[in-house]
């Protein structure tokens, strides 16, 4: 019996590991693996997302990687293989196998209503029905630039806050809410680099420049394995590689900024750079004015700067470095009072990737990563002098390996590790001969992250992504515990926390056209940001899980039916999720904000839960595209220390949010587009009545969060005019005219209340009046690029 079992366990993993390896001892036909890279043809850079397909036989092909790179296997013979990619023309490859091939393909450009053109777009609006992921979208720059956008600047950030189960913190703002979950539990990553404020102007811009942006992919849920360390969602942003065939120069000057791109070879067809410039001058602009007035001197301006390099030392080899450098400066001034701050804040990214190929049928990356967020204000008033300042920086050492053992297999592997420093918010004072400082050292932690996924065809109409993530973090020393006293010495280990995360999920094939989608995943969450208002703000901290604070963990369950129409043209989908959130982190009722005490001395700590269903519709082709979202949600939270435990809608509860979003081609030369947004109106607690404590003035507030203000709706319009489309020559150039807020609807962006006294009367009142921002603002926007070819 002992010796059968050993048998039968035996056999169980030979066929384990030949399913993992791609070996079959059911087939003993010898296959090939053709691979290699697809990228355009006028430029060299690489194509993420090309679908290759074997036109005999559609159920065998691939699909490039990040890199553009794929492999696919095929048993010995002749094929005709189709390489496709959205708005890109086809390309056929006729060839025999006998041996593993290595074929590098470029794709021209084509024109959408071209036949050859609509069959890759297809292809792509197939993934709706085919892919195994959920809630995951991808968002050409090229669609977003045709976009209405506030005062011109189009927005990457403002552009998915259009999409199903992804909120806006607040009119205007590039901060955003996912599926129930809070500001900080976005993952929101620039070539690799986690981004920590993704905010310009206090969140009304985002730091992502569009002009140069590759690729957009958002992973609302049941994320893969290989992304970790944030509950909610992942933003995965790539920049472009830089043209490796010419130069380019492109750029846009509008009311409130003016950007610039320089891209092209620095040895043809090995190697290139891309250098995109932005800043705003819309303050600079009026300084004349100020001159002379109470205000002279006050200005407040953004800068950003996006760099990239690669060299392909071979098909097996190559290298990039990408960088990102963003600083906001806000100078306030008032030289009759003798008043002034400076409030400088920015990030800065700096990733070193190495690509390398071992064979046809494993690819491996390795990336060093550096990223720094700052925060700093210096300020006062005569002899009195102030400033603060806190920050996070990160630096980080990944290998990823992708596998492709057979065409019913990808296998994803790696390990990632990061090293955290964290400045929590430092103060100093003087005032005369009157010092103050606080004495709060930074924190340090190790995080490790390790994981495994199989995307893998278990029969022709089912397909599974199955992964798991093993994460560990560590606070290290030095520092001294708050709970009993204990030194600790550099690196010497403080606290250790750890993770099992698995993620699944399955796509069920109904019909060619119909599928049913379901997965699951668990997150583990080890930095925490808790902001005391709607959205975050460049003051805000991030704080690391420690002794005190506890790593915020969840899992989401989602499920939904996928469905395309009229051969591929409209795509549709239905999905419902249920999250489940614990060790969340919220301030206590009576929080003050005082810059003496550590901010996690004030959390108070509970759990949250959110609920929802999202409709998607979505046209692609023709003259007339867009899509329209609907969710029907809520989220809930609740605290032991905050109402005895009263489960409460937490501030970005909204339970109807609707955005219809329409792009026309009237011709070659016009294009319109039109954005509608309606939401149900944001939550706030409101103020019931006051008491007077040593004839000082005292309010009281209802049950957290239980008002709403009105709902939320706004109607955008954009034209854009291209003088000659048909131009051949090196220059060419357009207008974009857009209106934010068409019928000036008076949206309210928060209530401010005051008192009111009748000093005949004595009796005092409190009113609350409902303070809008934006009215109807309209904007024109020059776009040109120069090409040397």
């Amino acid at each position: 019996m002992r010796l059968a079992l050993g048998r039968v366990a035996k056999k169980t993993l030979i066929n384990l590991v030949l399913l993992l390896t791609g070996i079959s001892g059911l087939n003993a036909q010898v296959k090939y693996t053709v691979s290699g890279y697809v990228r355009d043809a006028a430029s060299g850079e690489t194509l993420i997302g090309a679908n290759v397909i074997n036109t005999g036989n559609a159920a065998q092909g691939a699909t490039t990687n990040t890199y553009g790179f794929y492999s696919l296997t095929l048993e010995a013979g002749t094929y005709r293989l189709v390489y496709s990619y959205l708005g890109y023309k086809d390309k056929y490859l006729d060839l025999t196998l006998t041996s593993n091939y290595t074929q590098n393909i470029t794709l021209d450009e084509g024109v959408v209503i071209e036949e050859v053109v609509i069959s890759a777009e297809r292809d792509k609006q197939k993934l709706n029905v085919e892919g195994t992921q959920m809630g995951t979208v991808e968002l050409p720059v090229e669609n977003i630039k045709k976009l209405p956008a506030i005062f011109g600047e189009v927005d990457v950030l403002k552009t998915i806050q259009l999409l199903p189960g992804v909120l806006s913190s607040g009119e205007g703002n590039a901060g955003f809410y996912v599926r129930g979950g809070g500001p900080d539990q976005n993952l929101v990553l620039l070539d690799e680099a986690v981004v920590y404020n993704a905010g310009h102007m206090l969140g009304f811009f985002s730091v992502f420049n569009s002009d140069a942006i590759k690729n957009t992919i958002l992973i609302k849920g049941n994320m893969p394995a290989n992304y970790g360390g944030r509950l909610s969602s992942v933003l995965d942003i790539q920049m472009k590689e830089g043209n490796n065939k010419h130069f380019e120069v492109e750029g846009g000057i509008g009311l409130v900024s003016s950007r610039l791109t320089v891209q092209g070879p620095i040895v043809k067809d090995k190697s290139s750079f891309i250098i995109s410039g932005r800043r705003t001058y819309v303050v600079d602009l009026v300084q004349p004015a100020l001159k002379g007035t109470n205000f002279e001197g006050t200005n407040y301006y953004f800068y950003d700067l996006n760099t990239k390099w690669n060299y392909t030392f071979s098909d097996r080899n190559r290298l990039y470095f990408s960088g990102y450098f963003g600083n906001d400066v806000f100078k306030f001034r008032q030289p009759g009072r003798d008043f002034a701050f400076d409030l400088p804040y920015g990030n800065k990214t700096a990733t070193l990737r190495w690509n390398h190929l071992f064979n046809d049928k494993m690819f491996m990356n390795v990336s060093a990563v550096y990223n720094d967020y700052r925060f700093r204000f210096n300020g006062g008033q005569d002899d009195f002098v102030f400033k603060l300042h806190s920050g996070i920086r990160d630096w980080n050492l990944k290998i990823d390996f992708e596998n492709y053992p057979g065409n019913r297999n990808v296998l994803k592997y790696g390990v990632n590790y990061t090293f955290h420093t964290l400045t929590p918010n430092t103060a100093s004072a003087t005032n005369g001969e009157v010092n103050f400082a606080t004495n709060f050292k930074e924190k340090y932690a190790n995080e490790i992250g390790l994981y495994f996924t199989d995307e893998f065809k278990a029969t022709k109409d089912l397909s599974v992504n199955a992964g798991i993530r093993l994460s560990g973090f560590q606070q290290v020393g030095p520092y001294t515990s708050k709970l009993t006293g204990q030194e600790f010495g550099t690196f010497e280990s403080v606290k250790f926390y750890s993770g099992i995360e698995p993620r699944l999920s399955i796509n069920l094939r109904l019909a060619s056209d119909l599928s049913f989608k379901s997965g699951m995943a668990i997150t583990t969450q080890y930095l925490h940001l808790v902001s005391n208002s709607s959205s975050t703000l460049p003051a805000d901290i991030w704080v690391p899980s420690t002794e005190v604070v506890k790593p915020q963990r969840g899992i989401q369950y989602a499920a939904g039916i996928f469905k395309n129409w009229n051969n591929d043209e409209i795509e549709t989908s239905f999905e419902v999720y249920y999250k489940d959130l614990r060790n969340q982190i919220d301030y206590a009722d009576n929080y003050v904000n005082d810059i003496s005490k550590e901010v996690e001395d004030e959390f108070v700590f509970g759990k949250g839960k959110a609920y929802g269903a999202e409709f998607f519709v979505k046209k692609s082709r023709g003259r007339l595209n867009g899509w329209i979202g609907y969710t029907l949600s809520r989220t809930l939270r609740s605290f032991s220390d905050i109402e005895g435990g009263r489960w409460y809608p937490a501030v970005y509860d909204r339970p109807h949010d609707l955005s219809v979003v329409a792009n026309y081609k009237i011709s070659k030369k016009w294009d319109l587009g039109a954005i509608f947004i309606y939401g149900t109106g944001k939550l706030y607690t409101p103020v019931r009545g006051f008491f007077f404590v040593d004839q000082n003035l005292n309010l009281f507030y209802g049950p957290r969060n239980s008002a709403r203000l009105d709902p939320y709706h706004r109607l955008d319009l954009s034209a854009t005019y291209t003088p000659k489309p048909y131009s051949k020559k090196k220059y060419s150039g357009s207008w974009t005219f857009s209106l934010y807020n068409t019928y000036n609807r008076k949206n309210p962006f928060f209530v401010n209340f005051d008192t009111e006294t009748d000093f005949q009367t004595g009796s005092t009142t409190i009113k609350g009046s409902k303070i809008t921002i934006f009215p109807i603002i309209p904007s024109i926007t020059y776009n040109f690029k120069w090409n040397q070819k």
